[in-house]
C-alpha cells in the first residue's frame, strides 16, 4: 500500500471470503508498506494493533516495546528489560547478552507462549540482525517495524518459504480524527481516542502510594489495554505483562482468568519445572507447552503417557503445598483494567496473583467498595479516570 495504491488481500476474515482488499484513507499516504508476502483481512488488524501499541509504549516509557499478536489481541507485551533463564533458554539466548530490541520482543513472547505459537509481531525500533534471528526459529507469522537493518530481509525471506509476512510501518503517520467501520449496511463513525497518555493519568492516588516502577507498569499496562479486545484487563510486573484477559463478557471473568495465566507465567519458573529434563528430539515449541501443561496442574493419564516418553527424569511436578508456596512468593504486580471496577470481588481476584498496585478509571457505583477493598488488602488504587474500550 503505497500513497493511493490499494491492496488486494490473500482473503477476508475466512478463506471463504475471497474478495478482500484495503485502501489508505488518504489517498497521498498509507501508515504500512508490504515488503514480502500477502497479508490477509485479520494480519492487517493485527499490524494496525499491534504497530500503535508498541508505538504508544514506546512514547510513553521510553524504552523499545514489542508486542505479539494473535487475533486481534495482544498475547504479550513487553518493553526493553532484563531476561531470565527460563524466557531465554526455549530459544537458546544467552541472557546476559540479549540486545534490548530481542529483549522485549522475548518478554513479550514469554507472556503466554502457547498464545504466541503462530503470532504477528510488532516492535518498535528498526529490526536487528539478532531479533531476525531469533524470528526465523520461532514459529510465527510476520512482522510490522518502522524498519529493517541491512540484511534482515533476506534472513526474512527465507522464513515460509517466503511467505512470512514483512510490513514497514510509517513512523510519522498519524490517522485521520475521525475513523469509520461498516458493519450489516451500517456505516459507524467516531472520533479517534486522542487522549494521550503519561503521568497524569495517574495522579488520583486514593490508596497507598504509587512508586516510579507501578506507575511504569501502569502505563504500559494501559498502552496494552487500548488495544485489546474489550473487557480487558492485564497484569505487568517489571516492565512486561504476565496475563492479559481479553474479550471477556463479565470483568471478573476476565481478571480471573488473566490472574490464571499469570500464576502460570510465574510457576513456569519453578525448580521442578525448568528441571525437565527433555529427550533431544523434543522440539521447542513441545517443550514450551509441556512445561505449561506440568504448570496448569491438570495433565491427563494420555498426557502423562506422553510427558514420561518426552523427558528422561521425572515429570517434575510440583505438589499442592509446593505450588501454593512458590505463588505466594510472587509480588510487585500491577493490575490494570479498560473499564471502571464495578465490584470488590475483582480486587479480592486480583490480589491472589500478586497484585500490589490496581489502576483502574473509577466511576462505578460501587468505587467506594473497591477502594475499601484495596485499602483492606494493602493494594495501592490509582484511579485513571480513562476508560479505554476497543472492539
Amino acid at each position: 500500500m503505497r500513497g493511493g495504491t490499494g491492496m488486494r488481500l490473500r482473503y477476508g476474515l475466512n478463506p471463504q471470503q475471497t474478495s478482500a482488499y484495503a485502501t489508505p484513507v488518504d489517498p497521498d499516504r498509507a501508515p504500512f508498506r508490504v515488503l514480502q508476502g500477502q497479508p490477509s483481512y485479520i494480519n492487517l488488524l493485527d499490524a494496525a494493533n499491534a504497530w500503535q501499541l508498541v508505538r504508544e509504549a514506546e512514547r510513553t516509557l521510553g524504552l523499545p516495546a514489542a508486542a505479539s499478536f494473535k487475533h486481534v489481541s495482544p498475547a504479550g507485551a513487553a518493553v526493553a528489560g532484563p531476561v531470565d533463564e527460563a524466557a531465554a533458554r526455549p530459544y537458546g539466548l544467552d541472557p546476559a547478552t540479549v540486545g534490548a530490541l530481542t529483549s522485549a520482543y522475548v518478554r513479550a513472547r514469554d507472556a503466554d507462549p502457547k498464545s504466541s505459537y503462530g503470532d504477528f509481531v510488532a516492535v518498535s525500533h528498526e529490526v536487528d540482525a539478532e531479533l531476525a534471528a531469533l524470528l526465523s526459529r520461532v514459529v510465527s507469522d510476520g512482522i510490522v517495524a518502522p524498519g529493517y537493518a541491512p540484511g534482515v530481509l533476506e534472513v526474512l525471506a527465507r522464513k515460509k518459504n517466503g511467505r512470512f509476512l514483512v510490513m514497514e510501518a510509517d513512523p510519522g503517520f498519524e490517522p485521520p480524527g475521525s475513523e469509520a467501520r461498516e458493519v450489516f449496511g451500517l456505516r459507524i463513525v467516531q472520533d479517534r481516542d486522542r487522549v494521550p497518555l503519561g503521568p497524569d493519568a495517574l495522579t488520583d492516588v486514593p490508596v497507598g502510594t504509587l512508586t516510579e516502577e507501578a506507575r511504569a507498569d501502569a502505563l504500559l499496562g494501559l498502552a496494552v489495554l487500548r488495544f485489546t479486545q474489550s473487557n480487558s484487563v492485564c497484569y505487568v510486573r517489571g516492565g512486561q505483562t504476565l496475563g492479559i484477559g481479553a474479550g471477556q463478557q463479565s470483568r471478573v471473568d476476565c481478571t480471573r482468568l488473566a490472574g490464571a495465566k499469570t500464576d502460570t507465567w510465574w510457576l513456569r519458573r519453578h525448580p521442578l519445572v525448568q528441571g525437565l529434563d527433555f529427550r533431544p528430539e523434543v522440539r521447542r515449541q513441545d517443550r514450551v507447552n509441556w512445561r505449561i501443561r506440568v504448570v496448569e496442574g491438570d495433565l491427563t493419564e494420555d498426557e502423562r503417557r506422553r510427558l514420561r516418553a518426552a523427558v528422561t527424569a521425572g515429570p517434575g511436578e510440583p505438589t499442592p503445598g509446593e505450588r501454593a508456596a512458590w505463588l505466594a512468593r510472587l509480588t510487585g504486580v500491577t493490575f490494570a483494567s479498560d473499564g471502571a471496577l464495578p465490584f470488590r470481588d475483582n480486587v479480592d481476584h486480583a490480589r491472589r496473583h500478586g497484585v500490589t498496585t490496581i489502576a483502574e478509571p473509577g466511576g462505578s457505583v460501587r468505587s467506594g467498595e473497591v477502594e475499601d477493598a484495596c485499602r483492606e488488602l494493602g493494594v495501592t488504587l490509582a484511579r485513571t479516570g480513562l476508560r479505554l474500550f476497543h472492539h
